[in-house]
C-alpha cells in the first residue's frame, strides 16, 4: 500500500498546519486544502523534504470545491486513507437578538456544512481503500463548556460536529472506518483574528476563575502541536479500537467551566 494518504482541511495555519508538518515527518502523503492559497503554499514548503503533497485552494463549504479536491486526490494518489476535518471559524459572537441570520448562517456554513461536505466527498474513497480513519476538529465550546459570551452559533456548530462524528462512527464501522473527535481548549492559532465579538457585557455571566484557567500550564494556552499529536495518534493503528470518541485537549480548562 505504501505510505498513508491523508487529507487535511484548513491546512494553511494553526492546527491544520501543525498536523500537516507532524504527519509529513512520519511519512504521510498529504492532500492540503484551504481557501488561503498563499498560506497553503507556505505550509507545503514547510513540510519535511521528500514529502509527497498536493495543495488545493478552495472553500470547504462549496460542494464543487470539495468534489474537485477528492477527484484530484484520486487522480494523483489513487487512494485515500485518512481525513482531518479541521477547517473552521469562530464567526460572530453576540447576543441572540443581535446575531443576524446571515452571521449565524456563515458560522454554520463553514463549521458544520464544511465538515459534512468534507466527509460526504471523502468517505467513498475511504470505503474504496477498505477502511481508514477520520478525525473531526471540534472544540470544548458547546461540548464541555458554555461560558464564552455570545458564542451561540459557534457552540452549536461544534456540538453538532461531535454528534455527526458519533453517528458516523456507527454507520461507517462496518466499512472499517473509524471516526473520532478532538476538542481543543484555548490554543494559540490565528482563528481569533477573524472573530468578532459584540455587546459582550449583555451575555457574559461574571465568574471569578482560579488564577490561571488552564491548570496544566499555569494559564498559558496550548500549542497547535499539542492537538496535532493527538490527531496523529487517532489516525494511527495505535488507536485501532477507538471510534466515536471525543478527546479533550485543553489542559483541564473545561473542567473549571
Amino acid at each position: 500500500m505504501g505510505s498513508p494518504v491523508t487529507m487535511i482541511t484548513g491546512a494553511a495555519s494553526g492546527i491544520g498546519r501543525a498536523t500537516a508538518e507532524l504527519l509529513a515527518s512520519t511519512g504521510h502523503r498529504l492532500v492540503l486544502f484551504d481557501r488561503d492559497e498563499n498560506a497553503l503554499s507556505e505550509t507545503q514548503k514547510a513540510l519535511v523534504d521528500g514529502t509527497e503533497a498536493i495543495a488545493i485552494a478552495g472553500d470547504v463549504s462549496d460542494e464543487f470545491d470539495l468534489g474537485d479536491m477528492v477527484q484530484r486526490t484520486q487522480d494523483h494518489f489513487g487512494r485515500l486513507d485518512a481525513v482531518v476535518a479541521n477547517a473552521g471559524i469562530n464567526g460572530v459572537w453576540a447576543p441572540i437578538e443581535d446575531l443576524s441570520p446571515s452571521e449565524w448562517d456563515e458560522t454554520i456554513r463553514v463549521n458544520l456544512r464544511g465538515t459534512f461536505l468534507t466527509l460526504h466527498a471523502a468517505v467513498p474513497l475511504l470505503k474504496r481503500a477498505g477502511g481508514g480513519a477520520i478525525v473531526v476538529v471540534s472544540s470544548i465550546n458547546g461540548v464541555r463548556t458554555f461560558t464564552n459570551p455570545g458564542a451561540t452559533a459557534y457552540s452549536a456548530s461544534k456540538a453538532a460536529q461531535v454528534a455527526m462524528a458519533q453517528q458516523l462512527a456507527l454507520e461507517l464501522g462496518k466499512h472499517r472506518i473509524r471516526v473520532n473527535v478532538v476538542c481543543p481548549g484555548a490554543v494559540e492559532t490565528n482563528i481569533v483574528a477573524g472573530s468578532q465579538i459584540r455587546n459582550r457585557a449583555e451575555t457574559e455571566v461574571p465568574v471569578i476563575w482560579p488564577q490561571g484557567s488552564i491548570p496544566l500550564t499555569d494559564g498559558r494556552p496550548g500549542q497547535a502541536i499539542d492537538v496535532a499529536k493527538v490527531i496523529r495518534f487517532l489516525l494511527s493503528a495505535e488507536a485501532s479500537h477507538m471510534t466515536g470518541s471525543p478527546v479533550y485537549v485543553d489542559g483541564g480548562q473545561g473542567l473549571l467551566r
